[in-house]
């Protein structure tokens, strides 16, 4: 199933390509989406991780939306208070924070720094006394959860760098609550991005019960929990699931999760991927030995998700209705991995004809680079 009749061809064909095309449409429906799964829940938040998609026009649509922002550097912390953002709905994760990041944070007011270790926890601490402030802070967990996903993407495993691991947390909590200086508000969870299986989400309910239920015991108040995001998109069916299945997604955290305090979340990819596409053009048609190559003119310095993790997309030739042929469907960067799918059937191409790279929305153009002196491609929408 493709859909050409979503794209206004007449205007692309007046565009120099490679660009990166929106639908701020089904942005909205996404947002209109996640806001009535949240409606019985008043104190659950929604914070858009922005380091999926940082392009100020959406991110201003995403804030008008009532949504607040998870950031992961003092940039991500800027560039959320300029789209309109307010101070008190952002949360900064990262597990390297550099003084400045955080004095940004301080000054700003951010709503909630989420720590990832007791060393961090105690720099935090000594910059806030210097300012005279308190730093709400809640300390990022690593649950040991493993997650159905690309092993680059997991974040949630004892082995990886994020987080404080599960059987440490109540030192760090009680030293947390012994400095004047911060404010000990939650705990934080991230187990990892692109995740479709419910059962992922539903083991990390029952371990924030458990590790809950232990710090209260200990008399270690936890007031919020932070559940991270995760939640991944249909890359090979777009036309068929434009919207992420958010219906199964918080049904699992209500059903999971014990008690009535509040909850936050850190959707990106599931919020921004599918309203975008990267456009590009075919150059040539080149027949090898034993493969059909259709070279276009995007490269993995426009889109780095498939040269990186070996990620599917799902791509279209707009511009044709020929019978379909399987192509390897590469880009123009000096990297035998600049390829953007192998034995892709698409609608015979020609020099010229317009391609459209699906879902690529989330960590496509917050990923690029001008790796071979490339320009960044511009950014178009629907309205």
């Amino acid at each position: 199933m493709m859909l050409k009749g979503t794209y206004p061809l007449q205007r692309f064909e007046g565009l120099q390509t490679p660009f990166y095309y929106y639908d701020t449409r089904l942005l909205q429906d996404t947002l209109d989406a996640i806001k009535a799964e949240l409606r019985d829940r008043p104190s659950w938040r929604m914070h858009y991780a922005v380091k999926a998609n940082h392009n100020p026009v959406l991110l201003r649509q995403i804030a008008a939306a009532g949504f607040g922002a998870d950031c992961v550097s003092g940039g991500e912390v800027q560039t959320a208070l300029d789209a309109g953002f307010r101070a008190s709905d952002i949360v900064f994760a990262g597990v390297g924070k550099a003084d400045w990041e955080i004095d940004l944070g301080l000054e700003k007011g951010i709503g909630r720094f989420n720590v990832e270790s007791s060393a961090e926890l105690r720099v935090i601490a000594q910059l806030a006394a210097e300012k005279g402030v308190v730093a709400p802070v809640s300390l990022r967990v690593n649950p040991d959860i493993g997650a159905h996903t690309l092993a680059g993407i997991t974040t949630g495993l004892a082995e990886n760098k994020f987080g404080i691991y599960h059987g440490m947390v109540d030192d760090v909590a009680r030293e947390a609550l012994s400095l004047p200086s911060i404010r000990f508000c939650g705990l934080h969870f991230h187990i990892g991005s692109q995740i479709l299986e419910m059962p992922d989400f539903a083991a990390l309910c029952n371990r924030i019960n458990e590790l809950t239920d232990r710090l209260e015991k200990e008399g270690i108040p936890v007031s919020d929990i932070n559940v991270g995001g995760g939640l991944g998109i249909e890359y090979e069916h777009p036309n068929h699931f434009p919207i992420a299945d958010f219906a199964a997604y918080f049904g699992t955290y209500k059903r999971g999760l014990r008690g009535s305090r509040p909850v936050h979340f850190e959707l990106g990819r599931a919020i921004i991927a599918p309203c975008g596409t990267l456009i590009t053009r075919v150059l040539y048609v080149k027949e090898g030995l034993a493969k059909r190559f259709a070279i276009v003119d995007a490269g993995m310095n426009d889109l780095v998700r498939p040269a990186m993790y070996h990620a599917v997309h799902r791509i279209e030739n707009l511009s044709s209705d020929g019978p379909e042929l399987p192509y390897d469907v590469v880009g123009p960067c000096c990297e035998s991995s600049d390829v953007f799918g192998k034995d892709v059937l698409l609608n015979e191409c020609h020099r010229g004809d317009i391609i459209a790279i699906r879902s690529a929305g989330a960590y496509g153009q917050s990923m690029a680079s001008q790796y071979n002196c490339r320009p960044l491609a511009p950014a178009y929408y629907s309205e």
